[in-house]
């Protein structure tokens, strides 16, 4: 397990891996892209983790601008765009939860592994969040360890529950790693607006205006792409006259 960046080879062995699901998944669907969820899956059930690489390479085997993928990636917390620990551990903070503990436990946790919310211990093993309601009221206080369900949470089931997992003999499958985690996958939103459906411009997060090289490709993309919009949709009749004259000005 490396800290540091991986080497192609080391994503060829992953792709090795995924490939054949990838390609069935694409067969069984009328269109490729409704494959993309299930493809993210198949990498992260492999890598423990959504890498640049895995998005990359989906979009190539979908025939997809890669914005698009990286959005749909980002919309669901369940993709982790960063390595996490071999163990995600997610106590319920709902009121039922609450009632019946779950504020010892949390702090119990976080005493333990020496953690906050949304932080991995050092050794890589513990990745820590609290989450909103998990729908086991009945058997507060509960949580998940890599979705896999856990009830009626004390503090002594908590020390035995993190001793097997270190000696790995917890129940639960632990998550692959082959990237050591860092103190956090939280990933920040983008400090600007992203253009999630750019194609060919020289930057999706800032795509520009009319007169500036990627602001025109998006241009041409509505005006000579697939109709989207009515024929007669005023954003097509401008933007037919101000591509008209971008191309007078540049010849």
């Amino acid at each position: 397990m490396s800290a540091g960046p991986r080497s192609e080879r080391d994503f060829a062995a992953v792709l090795e891996q995924v490939r054949p699901e990838a390609e069935r998944l694409i067969a069984q669907y009328p269109v490729k892209r409704s494959a993309l969820l299930p493809i993210l899956h198949a990498f992260q059930n492999v890598e423990g983790w959504v890498s640049p690489e895995a998005l990359a390479t989906t979009a190539r085997m979908l025939d997809e601008p890669l914005s698009i993928v990286e959005s749909t990636a980002t919309f669901y917390t369940l993709f982790f765009r960063k390595p996490i620990g071999r163990y995600l551990l997610q106590p319920c903070r709902g009121i039922a939860c609450i009632i019946d503990g779950a504020e010892e436990t949390m702090r119990h946790f976080r005493e333990s592994l020496g953690v906050a919310h949304l932080e991995t211990t050092s050794d890589g093993v513990f990745s820590y969040e609290e989450v909103e309601c998990l729908a086991a009221c009945d058997r507060a206080p509960c949580m998940q360890v890599n979705l896999e369900f856990v009830y009626n949470l004390t503090p002594e089931k908590i020390d035995m529950m993190l001793a097997e997992m270190r000696a790995g003999r917890f129940s639960v499958r632990p998550i692959p790693q082959n990237t050591l985690p860092g103190k956090t996958w939280h990933v920040e939103h983008a400090p600007s607006a992203r253009s999630s459906g750019a194609q060919n411009v020289v930057d999706a997060d800032s795509p520009g205006g009319i007169g500036d090289r990627s602001g025109a490709e998006m241009l041409k993309r509505l005006v000579n792409g697939p109709r989207l919009l009515p024929s007669d949709e005023r954003a097509l009749r401008d933007g037919k006259t101000l591509l008209e004259e971008l191309e007078r000005g540049s010849s």
